[in-house]
């Protein structure tokens, strides 16, 4: 579940990334990378926005999981 709590992670850098360049300068890197100017989408795009808001719901829904699985306490240490 590391592997998926670091792929999660990343792509949530790279949608804040994105969002931050959006506000600031109003470029879309996402749309870049695929060759397309601001706002425009394609399926490639799609997929990747789709897939940082997963990552964002897995993120949300996973968190206190997430935090007992890198903080390395056992499981049954921590329910005393």
């Amino acid at each position: 579940m590391k592997k998926v709590d670091v792929i999660a992670t990343a792509l949530l850098v790279i949608g804040g990334l994105n969002w931050a360049l959006v506000g600031v300068a109003r470029f879309d890197l996402v749309a870049a990378v695929f060759g397309m100017h601001f706002g425009e989408t394609s399926v490639l795009s799609s997929v990747v926005y789709l897939l940082v808001g997963l990552s964002a719901a897995y993120q949300a829904v996973s968190w206190k999981a997430i935090q007992r699985r890198w903080s390395g306490t056992p499981a049954i240490a921590r329910s005393h």
